[in-house]
Order: structure tokens, then C-alpha cells, then sequence
């Protein structure tokens, strides 16, 4: 067993190498790998960090229950079958007794279909058998967190906290970049006389962008000012409805720039 982990390891390191598609550090999402097989967790944290992601390990379901009775996670990793609690009884705790919702992907030997029907029905959002190809983690984990996003970002849509345009915010009444007019009093966008069916959090978004034309504005001062600070939300769903937005401003002569690391600009475009 212990020849075997180490002989998974290296084929994870090699694969990583030459398959993995590293992300931008600016939309990290935090994930905490429990295993009581410390290789595991040392294999599973390497590879998942190499794909972009920030990465803690608890080596058992007690120590993760401390961890994330003080720490945020965006998605946990949880074997099943541990000495003392269960990776199943951690997450039954997680979800029934601290009303957590956080992400959880099962990694276990157990891969008989009773038990991988008893994990979902526990909560979990996905069950992976062991043993596993790191890529298919990755990308399992990749898709997960993408859901768990665009379920936050409808929640968004139709809370109260995105219903309004934070009241710090100062418009000027009309905006007009190329065919591009923005009336903020009126919460309308037009592209040549057309309008923009744009949702709430898209018109905040666009107004800001050209309040500050041709300046960059970070993910949190967006984050900070059109959600105005009362929704958690990751700086993934800017991005979210950044690549939203742009569809549909398909016509306009205004282009909303990604500067990587830093935020968006909006910009004149004849193009």
C-alpha cells in the first residue's frame, strides 16, 4: 500500500505536467482535502494547487470539523472511510447540525452503487471512486464549483441585495460612449437605439465601468460597489457575468478589456 501511493504520486506529478491548465491566482477558490492517508491529501494538495487553487489537508473528520468551525471554504474533498467519524458523519454534521451547504465531493474505495446513492442522498455533489486519474478530480471539482457559482449568481439575481443599485454609487443621468448610452435613471442600455436586456447586477456593472472609462476597476471595488457589500459572493462571479455582459454588448463600440491580475476597463472600439 505504502509502494502504491507513492508509485500514484509520481504518475499525478507527471500528468499534471503535461495536462494540467493552471489558473490566474486572482480567482482562487479555497478547498480542504480530509484523508487519512496522508499521501493522499499530499497528492491530492499539490495537484489541486498546480490547477489554481488555495489548499488546506485535515487528516481526519475531527480535525476538518475544527477547521471549518473558523475557516471558509469554497468546496471539501472528504474520504469516507476513517478511524473515529466517518467522512459521512462529517458531512451529515456539516449539513445538519452547523447548516452549512458548502460544496462536498466524496473520494472513497466504496463504489457500489448503494454507496455511492447513499453519498448524494447525505448531500454530496459528486462521488469519486478510488483508486482515481487526478485530471478527472480536477475536473470534477472544476465543474462543482462552477455550479455551486451559478446558483449563487441566480440566488444574487433575486435577492434584495442586487435588486437596487447601491445608493453610494453616483450615476450621471446619460452616458454615451460610441453607439454605446447608458440612462441611469432610467436603469436602460441601448446599443445603436437597441436595447440591452440587461439584468440589475449587469446594468451596476456596465455604469460603473463607464463612469471610469478607460480606467481599470478591480474585481472588488465591482464586488464592493454593485453588491455593495452585503452578499458573499466569490470574485468568480464577476467574472461570471462579466462574459455575460459582453454577449450581450455584441454591436457596441465600447468593449469591456480583461487586464489579468488587476480588473476590466471599458473601452472605445471601432472594431
Amino acid at each position: 500500500m505504502f509502494y502504491f501511493i507513492f508509485w500514484k504520486k509520481s504518475i499525478f506529478a507527471i500528468r499534471t505536467e503535461n495536462d494540467t491548465i493552471t489558473m490566474g491566482n486572482e480567482n482562487k477558490y479555497r478547498i480542504l482535502v480530509v484523508d487519512d492517508e496522508e499521501n493522499i491529501c499530499e497528492v491530492l494538495q499539490y495537484n489541486l494547487q498546480r490547477a489554481g487553487y488555495e489548499v488546506d489537508t485535515a487528516h481526519s473528520a475531527e480535525e476538518a470539523l475544527s477547521i471549518v468551525k473558523t475557516n471558509s471554504y469554497n468546496l471539501l474533498l472528504l474520504d469516507i472511510m476513517m478511524g473515529g467519524m466517518s467522512g459521512v458523519e462529517l458531512a451529515q454534521v456539516l449539513r445538519q447540525d452547523y447548516k452549512k451547504n458548502t460544496p462536498i465531493i466524496f473520494l472513497s474505495a466504496l463504489d457500489t452503487e448503494p454507496d455511492i446513492l447513499k453519498g448524494f442522498r447525505i448531500g454530496a455533489d459528486d462521488y469519486i471512486p478510488k483508486p482515481f486519474s487526478i485530471n478527472q478530480v480536477i475536473a470534477r471539482v472544476g465543474a462543482v464549483l462552477n455550479r455551486y457559482a451559478m446558483a449563487q449568481i441566480q440566488k444574487v439575481e433575486t435577492s434584495t441585495h442586487a435588486s437596487a443599485l447601491p445608493s453610494e454609487m453616483r450615476y450621471e443621468n446619460v452616458i454615451t460612449i460610441e453607439n454605446l448610452i447608458i440612462k441611469a435613471d432610467e436603469r436602460k442600455a441601448f446599443v445603436n437605439n437597441q436595447p440591452l436586456l440587461l439584468t440589475k447586477t449587469e446594468f451596476g456593472i456596465l455604469t460603473l465601468l463607464a463612469q471610469n472609462k478607460e480606467k481599470i476597476v478591480s474585481r472588488e471595488e465591482i464586488l464592493t460597489k454593485v453588491w455593495n457589500g452585503n452578499t458573499f459572493v466569490v470574485q468568480r462571479t464577476v467574472d461570471v457575468h462579466i462574459a455575460r455582459l459582453r454577449k450581450k454588448m455584441e454591436g457596441a463600440n465600447a468593449k469591456i478589456v480583461n487586464h489579468i491580475g488587476w480588473g476590466y476597463s471599458l473601452e472605445e472600439s471601432t472594431l
